[in-house]
């Protein structure tokens, strides 16, 4: 049996019916030309379905002691798998549209995985117009985070059309065949050592370098308001719509962009690609916010995850840490709003600046360790230590086939907890950007609308650097603010003095007049009716 670390023991002992602590997403396929989509599906869900011995975690389930999750947790082999339970066959009533699929992975998405059973589901999807179909797939954060999954994404899928079956892709050797690949690519395969426990832990603080000792040292001084561009949790964090009480309900969304689109941004501002993703998430959130009259005076702050997993890692569950990020959503200017992100971006990156992997891993889960605390006991709300969270997952950047079925989008479901009731979560695949957003439907109700504001705000971008022309709303928005409040312009002065008079008042009474009788001859029919 294996041990699971503090970390993934803290995803299941901070979920509840409001928080469940899943990943996932959908990802959609058009099927190979010729198939029958459903004899195809059907032929997937057999394959999938097969008898071979699986790779962790989808042969196991939780084992716990006297203590339950306060005392040592473990993995077990489960015994009597049900693979008919975690492998569904669902359809769309014909012709099936995006909006509906979206609404059924909402409901997906928002039902919590049964701990009696290895904690995952898979669902194809049939019923989709232009011959697509999809899979929605569900795993439990204590078994997969983002990177896992990606790898697991690599061992299913083919960059070859026409490569046919070899088992089922969930399979102990399917997983072998897949780490033999990347051996052959020079990734040495790694197994999980990261730290166990918090003795490990302190212990690390006490063997580990001057590296430590300076972050720590920037940390506080960022606390005591001198750390400059670094953005800290807990710190000046605004309250807001999204940092709420939740309920188990969930909205997903999702949609793509050109991958190129955002890269260019990023370089065009001596930025990064993530950079880029941080400012259009942000100018999305602005106007969302200013939309519903609800834009805080403080920025909102975005955690970041930061992936902690060596080359060749197909075996952690959680190898993941986290910095935050100032999103300058008080900024209205968008160079200076993409100015502001970049620069707490850095000033987050400088904090581990120079560390070994296993003090930068230390360092990420002290600054998680309230939010270990306060999750379970549902004061997040709170004391939100960030007011989102916007996760880039780098994905395939080539096309992948699923038994000659196209790969045409990876859109990842992620958590909604207690006080962040959004999430932002992306997959690079091919030449395109993958967004899921997973939102609390009560807390958001009109999560969807983002999506268009997020366009807005990469359109304002790239015409701010001059990669796109200015289009007509954005030329009138700028000329606006060339008239001084207050000041009467000539266009204005003549449209005033050929303003009609105001009728006269006797004229109004008059017309009140004839409006009272002829109310009252209503009056009298309707009660005739009646």
């Amino acid at each position: 049996m294996k041990k699971l670390t503090l970390v993934d023991t803290a995803f299941l002992l901070g979920e509840s019916r409001e928080t469940p602590m899943h990943v996932g997403g959908v990802n959609l396929f058009t099927l190979p030309e010729g198939a029958d989509e459903q004899e195809f599906l059907h032929g997937l869900a057999a394959e999938l379905r097969s008898d071979e011995e699986l790779q962790p975690p989808f042969g196991e389930r939780i084992k716990t002691g006297a203590l339950g999750l306060l005392g040592p947790v473990y993995w077990e082999k489960e015994k009597s798998l049900d693979l008919d339970y975690h492998i569904r066959h669902s359809a769309l009533p014909k012709p099936g549209r995006y909006r509906e699929l979206f609404a059924l992975a909402s409901r997906l998405h928002g039902t919590l995985l049964d701990r009696n059973r290895p904690l995952w589901e898979m669902h194809l999807i049939e019923g989709l117009q232009n011959r697509q179909f999809a899979m929605y797939s569900k795993y439990h954060h204590a078994a997969v985070d983002g990177a896992r999954s990606m790898h697991m994404t690599h061992s299913m899928y083919s960059p070859d059309p026409n490569a046919g079956s070899q088992g089922s892709p969930l399979s102990l050797a399917s997983q072998n065949r897949y780490r033999k690949a990347l051996e052959k690519q020079g990734l040495e395969s790694y197994s999980d050592h990261e730290l166990r426990n918090v003795a490990d832990a302190v212990k690390e603080i006490f063997d580990s370098s001057a590296h430590v000792y300076g972050s720590l040292k920037r940390f506080a001084r960022g606390w005591m308001g001198k750390g400059g561009a670094l953005a800290l949790p807990w710190l000046d964090v605004p309250r807001s719509s999204i940092n709420t009480h939740v309920d188990g309900a969930r909205r997903f969304v999702a949609q793509s962009w050109p991958f190129e689109r955002l890269r260019n941004v990023g370089r065009a501002l001596d930025g990064t690609f993530n950079d880029a993703v941080l400012a259009m998430c942000s100018g999305g959130l602005r106007t969302y916010m200013l939309n519903h009259s609800e834009l805080p005076d403080k920025s909102l702050k975005a955690m970041v995850p930061v992936s902690l997993r060596r080359e060749g890692d197909i075996d952690s569950s959680n190898a993941v840490g986290a910095i935050s990020a100032d999103l300058a959503t008080t900024i209205s200017d968008p160079l200076k709003r993409f100015a502001t992100i970049k620069a707490s971006m850095v000033a987050g990156k400088e904090l581990f600046k120079g560390m070994k992997p296993k003090e930068a891993a230390l360092m990420l889960q002290l600054l998680q360790t309230p939010s270990l605390l306060l999750m379970p006991l549902g004061l997040m709300s709170r004391f939100p230590p960030f007011s989102t969270i916007i996760s880039n997952v780098p994905g395939p950047r080539q096309t992948m086939y699923w038994n000659g079925a196209r790969l045409d989008g990876i859109y990842p479901a992620s958590i909604v907890t207690e006080g962040v009731a959004l999430n932002i979560t992306l997959v690079s695949y091919d030449q395109n950007v993958d967004f899921g957003i997973t939102a609390c439907r009560r807390s958001m109700p009109q999560v969807q609308r983002l999506i268009e504001y997020m366009e807005q705000s990469l359109v304002e971008l790239e015409e701010a650097v001059g990669l796109s022309k200015p289009s007509k709303v954005s030329a009138k928005k700028q000329a606006a603010p060339k008239t001084k409040a207050g000041a009467k312009s000539k266009a204005a002065r003549k449209t005033k003095a050929k303003a009609k008079p105001k009728p006269k008042a006797k004229a109004k009474t008059v017309g009140k007049k004839k409006i009272a009788r002829k109310a009252k001859r209503v009056t009298k029919k309707s009660a005739r009716l009646s």
